[in-house]
């Protein structure tokens, strides 16, 4: 049999992975600011937006951008930000307009430690903001959050369909971590799919009605029916639910961890399990919709939880939730400004499982 051909690889951080990802998946405008650590995206789409045809505008803020976003949105165009994040801080009006006017948005946060502007290392700060609607009113934006450079690039072609499937704005959150590490990435050609933006998007109203897109219902009840839509439409995002779970089968204790503390996690796990100790994983990669169920699951069968984040305690709620009336999760929160190890994930993890086998 002849030999087969071995799949092309690239080699490059996970902010180059995200703006390769971005041109795979069809992207034709990104609007962006500076700001470290994510400014390895701005930089390369800079150059290789234009090369496959499509418009690269360094904006003069963050604000600017994503108001920017939100109108290659209304035209139907596939359109990105990227920034850290203070400069997602500053988005978050226009990412609610967005939302309220069901525009489809691709939006990328490596984030970094705060409050304030913090320092520019790993840091999961900003769960609340993503997951909870980081603006006004009652929204919802799917939340994709890679742990691997490869993650880092199909999310990212995901984000943009999901954006589009359900007209909303859509978040991919790593951090300093993913965004600086470097991996090989197999690229992979997108077969190109119908956005059906034609049937909303503002193109010209020549021979045809004129549309509307807004976020703003003043007639009596206008926002309570709007409203009621969107929450429709966020209860369908539960099917896009994903996860890692990993040696979860015989687990006695199940770590729940996303993102780069998942993968770091993950090998603490890998030598404590060497030892003969039963502990799972459960990474969600969806941080909304959030696995609720898969958690659920576990809880019924018996299974003990420990949270691990690089905050001080925001998923761990999300766990407690889904877990609610059928078992508690412990935290282990390591402090934004201290670069984690898998070491730093053995004790707090051995702790939790001799507490869980006590009870």
């Amino acid at each position: 049999m002849p030999r087969q051909k071995a799949p092309k690889r690239i080699f490059v951080k996970g902010n180059e992975a995200v703006a390769h990802g971005a041109i795979a998946a069809g992207c034709k405008c990104f609007f962006g600011y500076p700001i470290t650590p994510q400014n390895d995206i701005p930089e390369l789409l800079s150059k290789i937006l234009p090369e496959a045809g499509g418009v690269f505008v360094q904006a003069e803020s963050e604000v600017a951008s994503a108001n920017m976003l939100l109108g290659a949105g209304a035209c139907g165009i596939r359109a990105m930000t990227s920034s850290s994040s203070p400069g997602i801080s500053l988005m978050q009006e226009a990412i609610s307009y967005m939302a309220g006017s069901e525009l489809p948005a691709v939006i990328v946060n490596m984030s970094r430690g705060g409050p304030g502007l913090g320092d520019i290392g790993t840091s999961q700060g900003d769960y609340f903001q993503s997951v909870k609607g980081g603006g006004h009113g009652d929204y919802r934006v799917p939340v994709l959050a890679p742990a691997t450079c490869q993650e880092a690039y199909d999310l990212v072609i995901d984000a943009f369909d999901l954006a589009f499937k359900y007209r909303n704005p859509v978040l991919v959150v790593g951090d300093a971590i993913v965004g600086n590490m470097k991996e090989p990435v197999i690229p992979r050609k997108v077969r190109k799919k119908s956005d059906k933006a034609a049937s909303w998007c503002l193109s010209g109203a020549k021979n045809r009605k004129s549309r509307l897109l807004k976020s703003l219902h003043l007639e009596e009840g206008g926002l309570a029916v709007h409203n009621k839509n969107l929450q429709a439409k966020y209860k369908s995002m539960k099917t896009e639910v994903r996860q890692e779970s990993f040696e979860v089968k015989d687990a006695q204790l199940v770590v729940v961890a996303y993102g780069s503390i998942g993968r770091i996690v993950k090998t603490a796990i890998r030598k404590l399990r060497t030892q003969g100790h039963k502990i799972g994983l459960v990474r969600p990669i969806t941080l909304y919709p959030f696995p609720d169920r898969v958690l659920q699951t576990l809880a019924k069968q018996g299974k003990k939880f420990l949270t691990i984040e690089n905050n001080l305690g925001q998923m761990v709620e999300d766990v407690r939730l889904a877990v609610c009336g059928l078992a508690d999760s412990d935290f282990f929160g390591l402090l934004p400004g201290l670069t984690p190890s898998p070491d730093d994930f053995e004790k707090p993890i051995l702790k939790s499982l001799k507490k869980s086998l006590k009870r």
